[in-house]
């Protein structure tokens, strides 16, 4: 077992006999010869059984492998360039001698037509197919670009707590629990400790899961998902911008470079990615959206799209909005400077403008739309005091983060990535139900 060969490594062995452990994706029998397909969570491998050649008893052996029947084969690593089914292709292994773990019996997700609410079900079997085992190494993989890019940019991780004293953003959407009896919260964000971080490293990131209670059953929410949030001392809403966008396209390079195959079984068209694969984006103001928007919808001729459209400013962006003015660009959009009223209590006000506030959200094409949001932190110790009070929650829970605009306070600046809605968006899905190996939503918390 622990000589076993991963399949992702047999292009290096080809003339030699190696033993690969896994699991049967399928099998096809044609007489005298039998095709395996075997995945072993690195790849996937054309197994050729041909029976002239072999033992009987084990030719007939592997044409009792069914799927999902748990297997290590021996066998020559041969090139062959018809062997598309192999990931990487062009590969196969000519069967010598095999070793059976378990013959899986009715295994409940067969080529078939399935329904989502079945494969949700089943979604600890569901893992094993193409299409989510392409969406999780993309996902691993970018979450491995965000923090290996800011590793090397000086970027220093600090962990923030998952069970926190008071909301992070608003109170409507938190998960109370009964903390030893008294009242506590899921964390909505580690920003407002990551500011605490920042005065005591500069330049930090948090990235764990976060929880939001907002009954929503849109393609975009879950209840609980993961975060990507840097925060930054000495930095403006340009500097922020620049930042956003020069990690976002490495990521998005990344993810184009080292998955072809994996890009391949979505289908995902990455013509808008490779555009999006180099900075800059565009940046359009609150204001200017607005105005697109109203632009948008006189020109409309369809009611229900019309309708869809309508706003006024001073009124937060829905999903119709959001993609409308993302379908304007041909890159992902910053859109900035959004109404003080709408975004969170610790936002900075614009200079001279205080209705509007130092904010920004990067809206991605194609529908997917928030992607990001940032801001400028208040730094101001007398205006934040205020904008807590106006929070409800009690000064005392925020006691210690007042204390930092009293010890130091610096103008400083931060943003969140949401990862599924990222996955989603450069993996092409409809649902981020499939961004995340256990998703969970508004009626969704099993398995």
């Amino acid at each position: 077992m622990a000589g076993n060969t991963r399949i992702s490594d047999l292009a290096q062995h080809v003339g030699e006999t190696v033993t690969v452990g896994g699991w049967v994706k399928d099998r096809t029998d044609r007489g005298k010869l039998q095709f395996i397909q075997l995945r072993d969570g690195s790849g996937v491998i054309q197994v050729v059984a041909y029976g002239p050649d072999l033992p009987p008893e084990l030719f007939e052996q592997a044409g009792k492998l069914t799927q999902e029947s748990s297997v290590e084969i021996t066998g020559v690593v041969k090139e062959n360039p018809k062997a598309l089914k192999s990931i990487p292709a062009g590969y196969e292994l000519s069967l010598q001698g095999m070793k059976v773990y378990q013959i899986a019996e009715d295994y409940p997700i067969t080529p078939k037509e399935h329904g989502v609410e079945f494969l949700m079900d089943n979604r600890h079997l569901w893992l094993r197919s193409s299409r989510q085992w392409a969406i999780m190494r993309i996902r691993a993989t970018i979450i491995h670009e965000l923090r290996n890019w800011l590793d090397n940019a000086g970027y220093l991780l600090v962990d923030t707590p998952i069970i926190t004293p008071a909301a992070g953003e608003n109170t409507t959407s938190l998960f109370e629990i009964d903390y030893h009896g008294e009242q506590a919260y899921l964390a909505q964000t580690g920003q407002l400790y990551n500011e605490a971080n920042m005065m005591a490293f500069g330049q930090v990131y948090t990235f764990g899961p976060t929880f939001r209670a907002e009954k929503s059953k849109t393609r975009r929410h879950l209840m609980e998902f993961w975060m990507l949030e840097p925060e930054v001392a000495f930095m403006d809403l340009d500097g922020l911008i620049d930042l956003e966008e020069r990690l976002i396209s490495h990521v998005i390079r990344a993810v184009l470079d080292k998955h072809p195959q994996e890009l391949a079984i979505l289908e995902r068209d990455i013509s808008r990615l490779e555009k999006a694969a180099s900075a800059p984006y565009a940046r359009i103001s609150y204001d200017d959206a607005i105005a697109l928007l109203q632009k948008l919808h006189d020109a409309e001729t369809d009611p229900e799209k019309k309708d869809l459209l309508k706003i006024s400013w001073g009124e937060d962006f829905g999903a119709p909005h959001e993609t409308a003015i993302a379908d304007s660009f041909d890159k992902p959009v910053f859109v900035t400077r959004y109404p003080t009223a709408i975004k969170a209590f610790y936002m900075q006000p614009t200079e001279g403008r205080p209705e509007t506030c130092e904010s920004t959200d990067l809206l991605a094409p194609e529908g997917y739309g928030e992607v990001t949001g940032g801001s400028v932190r208040i730094w101001d110790a007398d205006l934040i005091e205020e904008k807590v009070q106006t929070m409800g929650l009690g000064r005392e829970a925020y006691a210690w983060y007042l204390d930092l605009r009293r010890f130091g306070s610096v103008p400083h600046a931060g943003f969140g990535l949401g990862l599924e809605r990222t996955v989603a968006w450069i993996c092409g899905l409809q649902h981020v139900r499939e961004t995340i190996p256990y998703a969970r939503m508004l009626n969704r918390k099993y398995p």
